[in-house]
């Protein structure tokens, strides 16, 4: 188990120093041309690759460690938590792993906005900032967090801790959607269906703050985490890679500003753009059923885990009790005798 874990953040901060350390690639007509510039973080396959990996792995975590800790502890006992530990040993140097990871990928991503590395280029360009404002507010509650639990004062801010995770969302949520670049024809479809899921994600986060009880805020957070990291891949395939472009429209690469190259798609007629839209719509659907079935088969299998330990524990505790008993009945036997 130890060694998933650290496969599990090193995968994190190996996506992110993906972006840096290679010479960048674009996909044009099939082939791939070489670019001398690196990929731009946001409008690229890589950019939205690696945002969804991220968030995907973070929400199946949290999915999981939800349902666990929801059988374990029962209704009466649920506690929503916005983290959670790696339990391998109680003085594991990986305990605070998640929280670690999500602040380095965080800080990594808001310099790669600001600052074109490795070459520390200013350059002020409002998209990035906008994009690099949301980096900010996750840094927050990740550093919050983590520096909660070094001090032993979570349980006494753990309603200002949810309210930074909501903010992660309502800021990511209004920077999407008041974005300075205008998401026009079908990438615009795309980014307006993830609104949505962040919509879903903000109010999930906001009632697992005021309802800390509650398991089906939790898991609808959780399962709203996988749902946007899948939707992020699901967009860089089909708006910034050409053979996955909808029959009908074509992938545009035009330079926006300086060197940068943000693409768009677009299609040659109505009948393209509302087929490609119809798409769009059924890849949403069908993401979502995915998940929600992947989501039920862990509920049960957990359940099913549980009940087994549950029982078992609960044997050993009559039998426990027989022996004992057992053991008193012979003893005021032998003193009546």
């Amino acid at each position: 188990r130890k060694a998933l874990y650290f496969v599990y953040g090193a995968y994190l901060l190996w996506l992110q120093c993906f972006i840096y350390l290679n010479e960048g690639i674009e996909l044009k007509s099939g082939c791939l041309l070489k670019r001398k510039k690196k990929i731009s973080f946001m409008g690229s396959f890589v950019g939205h690759a690696v945002q969804g990996s991220a968030l995907a792995l973070l929400g199946l975590w949290h999915t999981i460690h939800t349902i666990r800790s929801y059988l374990v502890k029962g209704p009466a006992n649920f506690t929503v938590r916005f983290w959670y530990q790696f339990n391998t040993t109680p003085q594991s140097r990986l305990k605070h792993l998640e929280l670690v990871s999500i602040l380095s990928f965080s800080i990594l991503a808001f310099f790669d906005q600001i600052l074109d590395f490795p070459h520390f280029h200013y350059a002020f360009k409002l998209d990035n900032f906008e994009h690099a404002t949301m980096f900010i507010h996750l840094a927050l509650f990740a550093g919050f967090s983590l520096s909660t639990e070094l001090t032993d004062s979570l349980d006494l801010f753990s309603g200002f801790v949810g309210i930074l995770a909501s903010s992660v969302f309502s800021q990511e949520l209004f920077l999407l959607h008041f974005h300075s670049t205008d998401h026009v024809g079908l990438e615009g479809h795309y980014h307006w269906l993830l609104q949505l899921i962040v919509l879903v994600s903000l109010v999930a986060a906001l009632a697992a703050t005021i309802f800390p009880n509650n398991f089906n805020a939790a898991l609808v957070l959780s399962i709203s985490l996988i749902f946007q990291g899948c939707w992020f891949i699901n967009m860089g395939f089909m708006l910034w890679i050409p053979s996955f472009v909808p029959e009908g429209c074509v992938m545009n690469l035009a330079k926006a500003s300086g060197h940068e190259i943000i693409g768009a798609v677009t299609c040659g007629s109505k009948e393209a753009d509302f087929r490609a839209r119809g798409l769009a719509n059924l890849q949403f659907s069908w993401i979502l059923s995915s998940i929600l079935i992947f989501a039920g088969i862990i509920c049960l299998k957990l359940a099913r885990k549980c009940t087994i330990t549950t029982n078992r524990l609960e044997y050993e505790r009559i039998q426990t009790k027989g022996a004992a008993a057992s053991a008193l009945a012979n003893e005021g036997f032998k003193q009546a005798r």
